[in-house]
């Protein structure tokens, strides 16, 4: 505790500047650059990019000749984190000599600002994102050595040892940019987050976690677990994500953030799943790998429009009826300039393309953990198909997992191992995800049946590996969890998961969610549109699914392509509502009566392959295109005359479709639920791009059947 109330007056003196907000900053400016600030908030009245407050978004920062100076923090750190892999990673000598000069360069830029203004100056100009210059300062402070220091012992011949002695300067600087208005209530355990821009503050905290592993100081060990406590209990999504509009609003107050599409910045889930990292390779506690395997299947593999490199999202959306593809748009609550939908390959370049970018570059640093030991030990973290050569025990592992389905209850996870020449006794741990159950669980090696431990723990075995298999079967099955929101209205906005996946709802339009609405009841049947491109939402609304039906197997002799539905009693739905119908009124209904069913016949107009569907009510009524149709058109129903001639040709070939392979299909891990209105298809939300969808139901308990 002495160590935190150390922390109070810096804490108070940086509270105080973040109060006087802009008020603070014109004082500190000389007359024109006050004029200059005040300009800029006439222009800029919510900030740029949409941040709050008017003034810059980075403020100015004065050098020893008074001249103002834009310092771009987060884009320096970034710079010397990248120079520093050149050197840890690459063995580039340069890269470590750059970011010493750097580094050196903004040392004296900082004290002459203390010195010139005061370190409340200093704290004041760190409410902008600096990116986690903390953290590159420690890594740096490891790095750098002065000088080797003769200690002597007391012996007859005056002999010394050496010892190393760091760079006191990259320790001062580190310390510098641990921002004491953010970590210390955090120490104190003051769970007060609302307001606090997230990508400015997470990337503090990993640096916090950094000056523990470096320093050793366990306060900041305490501060990172109890501020990952604060986020997962207040402010996540299903996602296993955080931030909207980029801040943390009000905790467990969710349903009232969803109700916009600047959810879940990309680049506050890449700093996050460090936090959660970190974590465990502290701790070997199961809740830290659960909550990365979550965020990063749900919060990262889908924010890349799927194979397209360069595409990707800057938000994530939440709410009902969203779209990545509109995400964080106008009217969102920013401004239109504000980073939203897929950005492009060449014109592109937000903060969060650098972040997604790196994180689909580092898929693989999560899955494996090393413990050194007497007996060397390997934490198997993830259970993602990989192999790793584990050199300390002399090992080859391999890990498979069988691929998902929505039909199979079981996540089976295959890991070969293998010695090479000469291996010892070593230990392997195994996670049991939290999200399984052990009772129907079952675990072999080498076809011998294991004892499991709870769930959310980890199978740990110990021996002489040689040549051996180890299979794991886990329990997979659909849950509910609630939105961070505990107003009582709200207890029934709950998310769908299936294991760690989020499965949305596909569903359009954009009603907002309250205790007594339904998710919206999809788009009006029967719209006419030109080929849809792949993976947009259009490709839902143009493919149906026909039940009851006969497929003409004499229709490749006649030369169609492919076998062509034919019969009585066909029933047509709707791709994203399984198990309703379409009537002859072109209305979607739940549970139809005769208006549903149609009458598969061969085309009218004669072509192989065509088909027409007549009313089964209506006996020469069918359904037809409108005459010279375009997009957003209706279907029409039409009936035929018996006078012919020209008006019944096009009649005839307005009436033919042909029947094509289906523009979507249903993912593996598809499943349907059933509303009080209407039906549901559910998909992973990583596997959607263009299409619109839901995330939170509000769920009603089934009356029970009289």
């Amino acid at each position: 505790m002495a160590r935190s109330m150390d922390m109070v007056p810096l804490l108070l003196l940086c509270m105080a500047a973040a109060m006087e907000g802009a008020a603070a900053l014109h004082l500190a400016l000389p007359e024109r650059e006050r004029a200059h600030v005040g300009e800029h908030a006439q222009r800029h009245p919510e900030g740029e990019d949409g941040q709050g407050g008017g003034h810059p978004r980075r403020l100015p920062e004065e050098d020893g000749h008074g001249v103002p100076f834009g310092l771009p923090r987060r884009g320096v750190r970034h710079i010397m984190q990248g120079l520093l892999d050149q050197y840890t990673l690459a063995s580039n000598r340069k890269g470590l000599d750059m970011v010493v000069w750097m580094t050196d360069y903004f040392s004296e830029r900082v004290k002459n600002l203390i010195q010139t203004h005061s370190i409340q100056r200093h704290w004041e100009a760190m409410n902008e994102e600096t990116g986690g210059l903390n953290d590159v300062m420690y890594q740096l402070y490891t790095l750098t050595v002065v000088n080797l220091r003769c200690t002597y012992v007391s012996n007859p011949d005056k002999s010394c040892f050496l010892s190393l002695q760091k760079e006191q300067k990259h320790l001062t600087m580190a310390h510098l940019f641990d921002k004491p208005c953010f970590l210390g209530p955090l120490s104190l355990h003051d769970d007060d987050i609302a307001g606090l821009h997230v990508n400015t503050h997470i990337p503090v905290l990993v640096g916090a976690q950094k000056r523990y592993e470096v320093v050793g100081d366990h306060l900041y060990k305490d501060i990172a677990t109890f501020f990952f406590d604060v986020v997962n209990s207040s402010h996540i999504f299903a996602t296993g994500g955080t931030s909207t509009s980029e801040h943390w609003h009000d905790p467990k107050r969710l349903v009232d953030e969803i109700k916009i599409s600047s959810n879940e910045e990309t680049c506050t889930t890449y700093n996050l799943l460090k936090v959660s990292r970190n974590l465990f390779r502290w701790t070997k506690e199961v809740k830290y790998a659960d909550h990365y395997e979550r965020l990063l299947i749900n919060g990262i593999m889908g924010n890349q429009r799927g194979t397209q490199p360069g595409v990707m999202i800057y938000f994530l959306p939440m709410g009902p009826g969203r779209s990545k593809s509109i995400s964080g748009g106008h009217p969102s609550g920013l401004p239109p300039k504000n980073p939203g939908g897929w950005g492009g390959p060449n014109d592109t370049f937000w903060c969060c393309y650098g972040t997604g970018i790196e994180s689909f570059s580092k898929l693989g640093d999560t899955i494996y953990f090393l413990e050194e030991g007497e007996v060397p030990g390997l934490y198997i973290a993830q259970h993602i198909p990989s192999t790793f050569d584990w050199k300390a025990a002399g090992l080859t592992v391999v890990q498979q997992a069988k691929p998902l389905l929505s039909t199979d209850p079981y996540f089976e996870v295959t890991i070969s191992i293998s010695a090479k020449g000469d291996a010892q006794p070593a230990k392997v741990s195994v996670r049991i995800p939290s999200w399984t159950s052990t009772a129907d669980a079952m675990a072999t090696l080498n076809g011998k049946k294991l004892n499991l431990t709870s769930a959310g723990d980890f199978l740990t075995l110990t021996k002489l590996w040689g040549d051996d298999t180890l299979v794991l079967q886990f329990p997979i099955n659909l849950r509910t969890e609630a939105i961070k929101d505990d107003r009582p209205e709200y207890a029934s906005i709950q998310a769908v998961l299936f294991g760690p996946h989020l499965l949305a709802g596909l569903t359009h339009g954009n009603k907002t969610i309250n205790a007594t609405e339904h998710s919206n009841d999809g788009l009006t049947p029967g719209m006419w549109e030109r080929m849809p491109v792949a993976g947009s939402d259009a490709c839902v609304r143009a493919t149906i699914v026909v039940d009851t039906y006969v497929v003409d197997s004499t229709a490749a002799e006649h030369g169609a392509a492919a076998p062509v539905l034919h019969g009585p009693n066909v029933t047509i739905a709707p791709f994203d509502r399984p198990g309703m119908a379409i009537t002859n009124g072109f209305e979607v209904k739940l549970h139809p009566g005769p208006e549903a069913l149609f009458n598969a016949v061969p085309g009218l107009d004669g072509l192989p392959g065509s088909v027409s569907l007549e009313l089964g009510t209506r006996p020469g009524c069918f359904v037809r295109a409108p005459a010279g149709y375009s997009a957003g058109d209706k279907a029409q129903v039409g009936c035929r005359t018996s006078s012919g001639g020209g008006d019944d040709a096009a009649f005839r070939k307005a009436a033919s479709f042909t029947q094509a392979a289906p523009l979507r299909l249903y993912h593996p891990l598809s499943f349907v639920a059933k509303g009080t209105e209407r039906s549901f298809v559910l998909e992973p939300l990583r596997s959607l791009q263009d299409e619109f969808y839901t995330v939170y139901f509000n769920l009603v308990t089934a009356a029970a059947d009289s």
